[in-house]
């Protein structure tokens, strides 16, 4: 990087720059003649000079220029006009100048804009390109939320200063000396007083700045700080509750609040100190201007023309000046900035940029060995975490390496992986350094997954294919418009020093994946999630999530034969009935009351239960039918059953899982209300009381709560407020409520309950599990399974991954690194958080499944239970940073060494 901004600028923008420097030296002139016909309008036309006889002329627009060993050379001999015509014409002239002036100022002000943003374009760019080639190391001492703040924030007034680096001094460099020039050849004694007041803004108040320029760069570096803290928080805030430490971090953030707070209350008093000095010597000018020029004026001395553009000069003199001093005070405190970001960025060694290029052909595969000589690593206090060790990995070899905690084993395959660089020794393949060869082979034919994960938000999909998104291999299909505005980004990218790579081109290196393109990708990686056993975690995702029957047609036409083969395959298990399916004439006694009620979804966010119990049509159908006094009364029953059981149990009873209408905290709050309408009737009851009863009775299942509350009289009066509800619903209800039809796919409610299209009795232990393995079953012998996996992976796993379990998380990470068919696949305690039995299940599944149909990648696994070692063709033994024993299982398992202390 330069260390310099005005270097770093110039070296970027020089051709953009000479070119708006010429637009403002021509600009200049109009400028200048702008000045000059005040006094010429003034003194000729409105006070007569010139038009002393009566009918006297001037000549306007004469164009004349004498030439060296030429002469004299007339253009136009100009047109005569009288005193009125000659006004009228020199006031057009000024109009035309002040036109002019503008239309300079737009272009000056609209290309210097231009050219700000794509200097900021290219610098963030950079910044980000040396984030992405920082040595791996780095990251251990730098924050995310500081350093996202200084490419987001505190390179933003670098954008803005680069169209003014060189075009603001010279633009309001020539506008004050142009102006200055004027009144000094108008009047040489008012041009010094206004060159001695311009000196003394010059001096005194960049001087005064510098105290600003001191407490902004202290503003900066708190703000950069806090925010840092506050990812701390958010990043940590697991471990804050855990420790009861929330107020030790309040006390802290005061702390920090309270020492930007008097860091900008000193900046605003200094700020607004030099603006106060700066707007008087301002001021003073024309006070001496009026006093000294009219002195000269009644003595005869300065004609009136004279005065009145002098003035009118100076009015014009003090912005250009003042806005000159601005422009002064942003370029150190940009500078200032600049250098914070050069130290912040100028990290030594970093990535060669030749080994992340893009690289668009097939890799050809790796041959050869890992060979490891003399490797030691060490952590960054310095301590040896592996010493001096050397070994060597074949091609389509499996190596369990083995070993106690901090024994090195965990850091020898980082290593490996280029997760951590040596201090001394070299990892080598073919003899090239592993460090110097590209990323496209590295990250193509070597695989490496630890319990040590990252997902960016977004969906499963994305996270799952992410490391088969290599290069652009594949072209969007534009049509006209957007192919278009593509050519025009890939245009503005270059003229940023930006890549022109197209994110929304199609990345997946299908092939790698073993597959010919997307639509046998799922087939293909099928056996990758079946063998980290997370298939049926994305099986259940989908049957939670909503369809949309707009993607997924073939699932949506299948909907009816899946209900049909369900209840088949059940009545041929031994769960018989255990889905008790929706029927418009009857009530289903596993649902709730109001999902008996609606015998429909509504489809949100449009519409909702508040928005439901609101609309007239639903509060009429209530009352025409009586269930408002009937639900009220089943309501307060069920309040007073639950308060009765549950107002002596702690919050965290296990019996509060049972109750789907009231949590441990409305208790109290339905208790208190219990009291209150102990002798009040429904009508008696205020509104938003009768809401709050009626509430808990929608929620009502009587096989699951057991309050012996629904009775055949009251559930026959249900069904049949259900028919008029649906008979007579009115266009605005039905477009926002789904009516349940045996016949067709529910597009507002779940994949699952669409298939079942009823409820599980309640009764049933595991009912939900065996049905969703039926469902697996039946979406195979379909050929849906696909596509149920293609909802499954539109899940959002949310930030960092953390609407997934660690569980999940850890089989998602492995999964990515297995789809991609590699030469090498390290592999670092990847399921740390499993337990040891589903450790041993997916080990076995990946080595056995791995080799298969001739392939047999090589295999480096860091082992948590030194028994799965046996499966593998060789053994590292690690401790204490050093390789102890090496061989194979019989081998070691026979000698009295450490891998048999191991074992025990």
């Amino acid at each position: 990087m330069e260390k310099s901004l005005a270097r770093y600028i110039w070296s970027n923008t020089r051709l953009q720059q000479m070119w708006i420097l010429a637009v403002v030296a021509v600009s200049m002139i109009p400028y200048f003649l702008s000045f000059d016909l005040p006094k010429q309008i003034v003194n000729g036309p409105i006070q007569g000079s010139g038009f002393e006889g009566e009918g006297a002329t001037q000549t306007f627009f004469h164009l004349s220029y004498t030439f060296p060993w030429i002469g004299k050379v007339e253009f136009f001999q100009g047109i005569q006009l009288d005193r009125l015509q000659m006004l009228m014409a020199l006031s057009l002239v000024f109009l035309a100048l002040v036109v002019l002036n503008g239309l300079f100022k737009f272009y000056i002000n609209t290309y210097k804009g231009r050219l700000g943003e794509r200097m900021l374009r290219r610098i963030r760019f950079q910044l980000i390109d040396r984030v992405l080639r920082f040595p791996p190391n780095h990251f251990k001492r730098v924050k995310s939320a500081e350093i996202a703040t200084m490419i987001k924030d505190e390179v933003e007034p670098m954008g803005g200063f680069t169209g003014d680096a060189f075009v603001a001094p010279a633009l309001l460099g020539g506008q004050a000396i142009t102006a200055l020039a004027f009144i000094i050849v108008q009047n040489f004694w008012l041009g010094m007083i206004a060159a001695g007041i311009v000196g003394v803004q010059a001096i005194v108040i960049p001087r005064m700045r510098k105290r600003l320029l001191d407490l902004g760069r202290q503003r900066q570096l708190t703000a950069r700080e806090l925010s840092g803290r506050v990812g701390e928080i958010v990043d940590g805030i697991g471990t804050i509750h855990a420790n009861d430490t929330s107020n030790l971090e309040r006390a802290d953030i005061a702390s920090r609040l309270g020492l930007i707070f008097s860091i900008r209350y000193d900046l605003y008093q200094w700020k607004f100190l030099v603006k106060f000095l700066n707007n008087f010597l301002a001021q003073v000018t024309p006070f001496l201007f009026y006093a000294i020029g009219g002195y000269l004026a009644l003595q005869g001395r300065l004609d009136i023309g004279q005065l009145v553009a002098v003035i009118s000069a100076y009015k014009d003199l003090p912005g250009p000046l003042k806005e000159l001093i601005d422009w002064d005070q942003m370029r150190q405190d940009v500078q200032v900035k600049y250098q914070q970001v050069y130290e912040q960025f100028n990290v030594e060694p970093l990535i060669d940029e030749k080994i992340q290029e893009v690289d668009s052909d097939i890799v050809a595969p790796i041959g050869a060995s890992i060979v490891i000589t003399n490797l030691s690593v060490s952590d960054d206090s310095g301590a040896r975490l592996i010493d001096h060790v050397s070994a060597e990995i074949k091609p389509n070899e499996t190596v369990a390496i083995v070993g106690p905690n901090a024994s090195g084993a965990e850091a020898f395959a980082e290593a490996l992986g280029r997760v951590v660089w040596p201090d001394a020794g070299r990892i080598t393949i073919d003899g090239k350094d592993l460090l110097e060869l590209p990323e496209s082979v590295t990250g193509r034919r070597i695989s490496y997954a630890s319990s040590d994960m990252y997902f960016f938000q977004g969906a499963l999909r994305e996270n799952l294919f992410y490391g088969l998104k290599h290069a652009p291999l594949q072209e969007p299909g534009y049509d006209e418009t957007e192919a278009t505005e593509a050519k025009w980004h890939a245009i503005e990218a270059t003229k940023a020093g930006n890549p022109t790579l197209d994110p929304r081109s199609d990345w997946v290196d299908y092939r790698a994946a073993g597959a010919t393109g997307p639509d046998d990708l799922l087939k293909s990686i099928r056996p990758v999630l079946d063998a980290v056993l997370i298939s049926q975690d994305i099986m259940d995702l989908a049957l939670r999530s909503n369809v949309d029957t707009g993607v997924h047609v073939a699932l949506a036409d299948h909907i009816v034969d899946l209900r049909q083969a369900l209840r088949e395959r059940m009545q041929q298990s031994e769960l018989g009935n255990i889905v008790v399916p929706f029927d418009f004439d009857s009530y289903n006694a596993q649902a709730t009351v109001g999902e008996n009620l609606l015998f429909g979804s509504m489809k949100r966010p449009a519409m909702n239960n508040r928005r439901l119990a609101a609309h007239p049509y639903f509060q009429t159908l209530f009352r025409e039918t009586g269930l408002s006094n009937d639900l009220y009364a089943m309501g307060l029953e069920i309040a007073e059953n639950a308060v009765e059981l549950f107002h002596d149990l702690p919050p965290d009873h296990p019996f509060f899982q049972q109750l789907t209408f009231m949590t441990a905290d409305d208790i109290p709050t339905y208790q208190a209300l219990l009291q209150k309408l102990s002798s009040r009737t429904f009508d008696d009851a205020a509104p938003e009381e009768r809401s709050a009863i009626i509430r808990l009775s929608f929620a009502y299942i009587e096989p699951r709560h057991r309050f012996g509350l629904l009775t055949d009289e009251l559930m026959a009066k249900i069904v049949s407020a259900r028919k008029q509800f649906h008979e007579n619903i009115p266009e605005d209800l039905a477009a926002v409520i789904e009516r349940y039809d045996p016949e067709h796919f529910i597009s507002s409610t779940s994949l699952m309950d669409n298939v079942l299209f009823g409820r599980i009795a309640y009764q049933q232990a595991d009912a939900s599990d065996r049905i969703r393995a039926i469902m697996g079953d039946l979406f195979d012998s379909l050929d849906l399974y696909d596509d149920v996996l293609s909802i499954g992976l539109e899940f959002d796993v949310g930030s960092g991954g953390k609407r997934l379990t660690m569980v999940q998380r850890q089989k998602l990470n492995l999964a990515r690194a297995l789809i991609r068919r590699s030469d090498y696949f390290i592999f670092n305690r990847p399921l740390s958080a499993l337990d040891q039995r589903v450790q041993d299940q997916i080990t076995h599944n990946i080595v056995n499944g791995l080799h298969h149909e001739g392939e047999k990648p090589s295999i480096i696994w860091v082992l948590s239970n030194a028994k799965l070692a046996e499966i593998f063709d060789r053994i590292l033994l690690f401790d204490r940073g050093s390789l102890i024993e090496a061989g194979n299982f019989p081998e070691l398992s026979e000698q009295n060494g450490m891998f048999k202390e191991l074992l025990s």
